[in-house]
């Protein structure tokens, strides 16, 4: 086969892993039948950060890759591939997977409803093989499926993060604290990413939480994979170059046309620091244009884009406050003039939303003014070692056998011990806990099938996800204040 007519690596699931793992189905015991893996975020060091999960986004790889069945095309390829690049290839193995099961894979996979927020260290997947020929099939697509639920699971539990200190501060600060807070964390991050899959899978993780983004790719997602006709709003905005464009002299008539153009309503955005953000809020906002904001229909949402988060937000919101008014809620806070908020879209991360929004607070301004835009610290500042992410083998079954337990124990870094033997989630009261599979005693197990032999066997919405982040969050604080009487 030439180079020139190579398949699609992303068509090819041979060659969806990593090159050792073509030379481990000659490394298992001969008498091995069925192996049996987890996937979990290992539990961080007390105190560490994200000590729990809001697991999320398997559906989107069994739906895109393990409903493609693998053909004749695919085995010799990944045949020519994996031979020239020094490896040996289990031609049998794949053509048994195509000829005895149509090309999909003979495996069970349980796992978690998408959306439940658990504790680290709570096995979120179990796989296993079906076909007691193939018990290297597990351990093969790991690569695939660990990048799977790693990725989108570390950004929606960062994104809801983000959504607990907003919520914290709303709750305290405002009379529309559940109306407010879908929006209050905007996701600009499609940029910032390393592929528009990327974008994609991570921007709708964020959606679970949140209502906001400019990721188009997300609601694409959203729409192939949790059956969700809008995810996702945004509104007409302004960038540097739609108002540098019209010169330094002409600020104010770059500004005025975003009002005359969106001014109908309800929103529009404004990147208000092309040249002095403080003479852009004082004087060309605060004083030649503050009529017409105040007559259109459509709320102003002012944008600073550089300096210091930390103190630019608080400045821009006491200068509107001057500029248009405010008045002091039920909750005792300072409210901005309806026709006007802001937005910060420029450095922010989890710890400059919680420390701006303590800053509001301390001065007794609502965290209702402000809306937060983030982008790369979103979808792209993480990692598998971001929440300690890895799958083990922790079961085999030999020649007919019951299952046996497998675990590793490094003595260099007890941290790293696998479980041995298969496991099971239970609910514990509010909480959740991981035990073997032999001790559920008539509990039920969380974990479930959800794929098998090449059948989806449960579909989440993504109004079935967002339902359970909520109700599962409501539960953790439960079980939070249980845990601290």
């Amino acid at each position: 086969m030439s180079v020139g007519n190579t398949r699609a690596v992303h068509g090819n699931l041979i060659l969806n892993a990593d090159s050792y793992k073509s030379s481990h189905y000659l490394q298992y015991p001969p008498e091995a039948e069925t192996t049996s893996f987890y996937v979990e975020p290992r539990a961080g060091k007390a105190g560490a950060p994200y000590p729990d999960v809001l697991f999320f986004g398997l559906q989107a790889f069994l739906k895109e890759y393990l409903s493609r069945p693998i053909d004749a095309a695919d085995i010799d390829e990944a045949r020519e591939v994996l031979t020239a690049h020094g490896l040996p290839f289990n031609e049998d193995g794949w053509r048994r997977i195509l000829d005895q099961h149509g090309g999909l894979l003979p495996l069970d996979i349980q796992a978690l409803p998408e959306g439940s927020i658990v504790p680290r260290g709570t096995a979120l997947v179990q796989i296993d093989n079906t076909d007691p020929a193939l018990p290297w099939l597990p351990s093969y697509i790991e690569t695939a499926l660990l990048r799977a639920i790693w990725y989108p699971t570390t950004v929606a539990t960062y994104s809801w993060s983000c959504k607990q200190v907003i919520a914290q501060a709303l709750e305290k600060s405002s009379d529309h604290a559940a109306e407010a807070l879908p929006f209050k964390l905007h996701d600009f991050g499609a940029r910032g990413v390393s592929s528009q899959e990327s974008a994609g899978i991570g921007g709708l993780a964020h959606l679970v939480n949140f209502s906001g983004t400019d990721t188009l790719a997300a609601l694409m997602a959203a729409r192939r994979w949790y059956g969700a006709g809008m995810a996702g709003f945004s509104i007409p905005a302004a960038e540097h170059s739609t108002i540098t464009t019209w010169g330094r002299d002409e600020e104010r008539a770059a500004y005025e046309n975003m009002l005359d153009r969106f001014g109908a309503g309800p929103l529009l955005s404004i990147v208000s620091d092309s040249y002095d953000l403080a003479n852009a809020v004082t004087h060309i906002f605060g004083e030649e244009l503050r009529d017409k904001i105040l007559s259109m229909n459509a709320t102003l949402v002012v944008r600073p884009d550089s300096g210091d988060p930390r103190t630019v937000v608080i400045e821009t919101i006491k200068r509107l406050i001057t500029a248009f008014g405010a008045t002091r809620n039920a909750t005792g806070y300072l409210v901005l003039n309806p026709k006007i908020r802001v937005i910060q879209g420029d450095g922010v991360t989890l710890s400059t939303i919680r420390e701006i929004l303590d800053q509001l607070l301390a001065e007794g301004i609502s965290a209702e003014n402000v809306t937060f835009g983030m982008g790369g610290a979103l979808l792209q500042v993480l990692n598998r070692d971001t929440l300690r992410f890895a799958m083990k083998a922790n079961a085999v079954k030999m020649s007919g056998a019951d299952w046996t337990d497998v675990y590793k124990e490094p003595a260099t870094d007890p941290s790293k011990r696998s479980r041995a033997g298969r496991v099971a989630v239970v609910r514990a009261g509010n909480g959740w806990q991981t035990i073997r599979a032999d001790e559920l005693a008539g509990r039920e197990n969380q974990l479930k099938s959800v794929w098998r032999d090449g059948k989806l066997l449960v579909d989440w919405s993504l109004d079935e996800v967002r339902r359970r982040a909520i109700e599962t969050t409501a539960a953790l604080k439960l079980f939070q204040a249980e845990a601290a009487e």
